[in-house]
């Protein structure tokens, strides 16, 4: 079955021909962080905009590198909710419109379903966990505990040990969202944990700022940590119950810190501070932060595994995904390939092909509605 998959939540144009939820016949992703890097963040009228210019082109390049007509395409998946309004707009009208003009069946998706499935299209790792005995991440990329690779390891109903295996628990980590969900099966979720306030992807923007890096600030603080001291500052973890998360206190932490290193009162605005720290003091700041902010993630994927012990598996998704450290962290879990991290066509396509082995049915189009904010449990 061949989907084209068609994703425009924020700041990325893409779309792709999937083969069966997992070959990635063709992939096609316009990003407009050059634009927004002038910004320092995301600015939603201009991304839509971008959006309505070159969104047609975009899938007329992904059909065109798969060597496919409209007759061979199956189904047509797009991005739904969540994710800016007018961006999402113009994704579900175009594929509405395509929808109806070439008579496909239309598949509205959860932008977080699509990271998650990002790890069917493409895996890093092929662990399977035994139950009751989970493995024990740390930051120090040290992994305990048992694996179960022999003839008790649990097969996926489609292939086999090369992807993740039910029941698993996902780490959506990215700008806007970070969450644990727990799956029993394909196109089922439950959020166990999930962010009371900033998002972890936000913190590092938030702190890039700070320290002068540009945008975006995943990638940025990564680079510069790669020069710095991870263990010259000392940041606190949050101290929330449970398996939620907050980033807040470590954004305030970061700069209370920074404040104090350069000799400045608490009332100097933070956009003042980078002028005044050295290239050495801002990658001791950013290999610090980067690695305090990996320690929370990593301790709450452990209390995680321990609230279920039943878990087989461990993905990890979304843009912060991407960063080398977290996947040193975490050893053991299943990453999508670093070019599937971030946002892409691909994975939606792979999200609309699992909706369709659990029974999902197509989308009229005509009634095809976007949802900015809403649970993926929704």
């Amino acid at each position: 079955m061949k989907i084209l998959g068609i994703e425009t939540s924020c700041d990325e144009t893409a779309a792709a021909v999937v083969l069966d939820g997992r070959e990635i016949v063709s992939n096609v992703v316009v990003s407009q962080i050059d634009i927004f890097a002038e910004y320092g963040g995301v600015i939603p009228e201009v991304a839509a905009r971008s959006h309505l210019e070159v969104v047609l082109p975009v899938i007329n390049k992904a059909l065109s590198d798969a060597g496919c007509s409209w007759d061979e395409i199956d189904a047509i998946a797009v991005t739904h909710a969540p994710g800016l309004l007018g961006s999402l707009l113009i994704g579900t009208l175009t594929a509405r419109t395509l929808a109806i003009l070439h008579n496909k069946p239309l598949y509205a998706v959860h932008h977080l379903k699509s990271h998650v499935y990002a790890n069917w299209v493409s895996s890093e790792k092929s662990s399977t966990l035994e139950p009751g005995h989970p493995p024990v991440f740390t930051g120090d990329a040290l992994c305990r505990g048992q694996l179960d690779h022999g003839e008790h390891a649990l097969e996926s109903e489609d292939f086999s040990g090369n992807l993740p295996t039910f029941p698993l628990l996902a780490l959506v980590v990215s700008g806007g969202h970070t969450q644990i969900l727990y799956m029993s099966g394909h196109n089922q979720f439950e959020i166990v944990g999930t962010t009371v306030d900033d998002a972890v992807g936000e913190c590092f923007d938030k702190v890039a700022k700070i320290l002068g890096l540009p945008y975006p600030g995943g990638p940025s603080i990564a680079k510069a940590a790669e020069k710095g001291d991870a263990n010259k500052y000392r940041f606190p973890h949050p101290k929330i119950k449970g398996l939620d998360f907050s980033f807040s206190g470590l954004k305030t932490a970061v700069l209370r810190t920074v404040q104090k290193e350069v000799n400045v009162p608490i009332s100097c605005p933070s956009f003042q501070l980078k002028e005044l720290l050295s290239e050495k003091q801002v990658c001791d700041f950013a290999a610090s932060f980067q690695k305090t902010a990996v320690d929370i993630l990593v301790e709450k994927i452990n209390l995680a595994l321990q609230k279920y012990p039943d878990v087989r598996s461990v993905v990890v998704a979304g843009g912060v995904s991407a960063n080398k450290e977290l996947r040193k962290a975490l050893p053991e879990a299943f990453f999508p390939a670093p070019f599937l991290s971030g946002d892409n066509g691909a994975m939606v396509g792979a999200a609309a092909y699992y909706e369709i082995k659990s029974g999902v049915k197509p989308t009229e189009p005509y009634s095809l509605n976007i949802y900015p904010r809403i649970s993926i449990e929704s």
